[in-house]
């Protein structure tokens, strides 16, 4: 793989719903899957993020209060912001 073609941890974490839905092209999941080989934080991270579904993919909407659901949104979007 050439360093053009390399997959970095910030790009990993940009596609990780993606790449977990089965929405990456050929060519960004070998890339992904390269990065995943070489380097062990994106493995746990990967890990964590599969846990953390299973765990709470069954979650609807209306299980949350109102309240728990705005600072739920309200840490995505400061983490989000941060990351950017």
């Amino acid at each position: 793989m050439t360093p053009h073609e390399e997959m970095a941890c910030r790009e990993l974490v940009n596609v990780i719903t993606d790449y977990l839905e089965g929405k990456l092209s050929e060519t960004d999941r070998g890339s992904f899957e390269a990065h995943l080989e070489e380097c062990p934080y994106c493995r746990n991270y990967l890990e964590q993020m599969r846990e953390t579904i299973s765990a709470l993919g069954g979650l609807c909407d209306d299980s949350l209060s109102a309240g728990t659901r705005e600072r739920l949104l309200e840490a995505f979007r400061d983490w989000r912001g941060a990351a950017l």
